[in-house]
């Protein structure tokens, strides 16, 4: 179907019956993709709504206020010994505990993109504080949201924004603002570079806030990415922002994250949704509503075209399943695998990806589901595996199996597979059925989403 439509056709809204069905793998596809899963519940009252309507509530669904205050009661345990590691413990909890996954999944999406890292912006509230603006500002205008991010404490810090003085002009901020959080490489030449440094100088942080300190900011006329003038950092922000790239750039990631890894045809398949987001003023929202409810995001051309990321994997299994386990191991756990919330690698961010696949990685994907599985502090429903299977009336390996596919799975796991697999499941046991639990999660069609 979607080889045969236009760029334009590919993102009209997916009609069920028309462009596929509208039923629980259809729905699976879509928690997976718009937060980490969803389980059968879940599932069973999304099949009852539209895909749009389905959307829109993860769109807008509110979260309860206790879950709000314990979330803050616990940011602020977690800050509170001057370490930020137990803050992406904090995370973690967070994305496994609350209704509003897609929030959650644009967090972890827009924390990849303006990468800040706490090997180097090593006081929590700083990351806190940055965690609380990408989610504040999550589904609101790209271009608040580069404003905020740019006067940020952490990432003023993290690129050396900070020290940027009219005597000595830091490039840092504005080479990373075009190359990485707006434009892209090839956008704008080592003189723009230049020009713009020098709309940032005295910038500075005090106290953990930003301040502006105008004797150290350079007054005088620059010109770059052809606009010319005595610009202030603010209006720097906006003339980066007006380039007609910008549109294009950000749709694009959110393509590779949202939709497939690798499309062939980036640049024309999103011209059609490049264009809606200039025309919106680059607002996130609709964009996003787009993309989720889109043909194309329904298509083969989509499901399983994605490789999960440690924390898609881990907390995927997590959410299908009702699980609960110590996120303070598991957030240990993801950073050991290259995922570490709040510590992204580089400004780069993730690659992720088939970056995310190699024989280091596999070995390393398999023992953290092992462990994961056989952790003792892991209840799935408050219970044991066999005790919430038995729970959902699935007595027999083959019954457990097609749920777990059902929920785990975008793509059908392979007779062979499946017949090795129901052997482990035989004995029913805690232990078998965790057996068979971790060889299900170490199939190659487990890795894709």
């Amino acid at each position: 179907m979607a080889t045969e439509l236009t760029a334009e056709e590919l993102w009209q809204p997916f009609e069920p019956g028309v462009d596929g069905p509208w039923d629980l793998p259809a729905a699976a596809h879509l928690f997976r993709r718009a937060g980490f899963g969803a389980d059968r519940k879940q599932l069973e009252a999304a099949v009852k709504k539209s895909p749009q309507q389905v959307v829109d509530e993860l769109l807008d669904l509110p979260e309860p206020a206790e879950f709000l205050s314990e979330m803050q009661t616990l940011a602020t345990a977690a800050i509170s010994g001057g370490n930020v590691e137990p803050l992406s413990a904090w995370w973690v909890y967070r994305i496994l505990g609350t209704p509003r996954q897609l929030l959650e999944k644009t967090v972890l999406f827009w924390h990849g993109h303006f990468a800040t890292g706490a090997d180097k912006v090593t006081e929590p509230q700083l990351m806190l504080t940055q965690n609380q603006l990408l989610r504040r500002l999550a589904f609101a205008g790209f271009g608040e949201l580069v404003h905020q991010i740019s006067k940020d404490p952490a990432m003023l810090l993290y690129l050396d924004s900070a020290s940027n003085r009219k005597a000595h002009p830091n490039e840092n901020y504005a080479r990373e603002l075009m190359e990485l959080f707006c434009l892209g490489e090839g956008q704008y030449t080592e003189q723009d570079i230049r020009e713009l440094a020098r709309c940032f100088t005295g910038w500075e942080v005090r106290r953990g806030e930003y301040r502006f300190n105008r004797f150290q900011h350079d007054t005088g006329s620059r010109a770059f990415l052809g606009a010319s003038g005595e610009f202030s950092g603010e209006q720097a922000v906006d003339v980066v922002l007006r380039q007609p790239q910008t549109a294009q750039f950000i749709v694009s990631k959110m393509l590779r994250f949202f939709v497939l890894d690798e499309p062939v045809d980036v640049v024309a398949l999103t011209a059609p949704l490049a264009r809606q987001f200039r025309d919106s003023g680059l607002q996130i929202r609709p964009l996003l509503r787009t993309i989720l409810t889109s043909r194309l995001f329904f298509s083969r051309r989509s499901v399983g075209r994605r490789i999960k990321s440690p924390v898609e994997l881990a907390l995927g299994l997590l959410r299908c399943l009702e699980g609960t386990t110590n996120t303070v191991g598991l957030a240990k756990s993801l950073q050991q695998l290259g995922q570490g919330l709040l510590y992204p690698p580089s400004v780069k961010g993730w690659d992720g990806g088939r970056t995310w696949i190699n024989s280091s990685t596999l070995l390393g994907r398999s023992n953290l589901m092992r462990q994961l599985i056989t952790d003792p502090n892991t209840r799935f429903g408050r219970q044991s595996l066999p005790d919430y299977l038995s729970a959902r009336d699935l007595r027999e390996p083959a019954e457990m199996l097609a749920e777990l596919q059902l929920l785990l799975f975008a793509l059908p796991i392979p007779l062979r597979s499946r017949d090795s697999i129901l052997s482990l499941m035989k004995p029913r046991s805690e232990a078998a059925l965790a057996e068979g639990l971790h060889a299900l999660c170490t199939l190659p069609e487990f890795q894709l989403c």
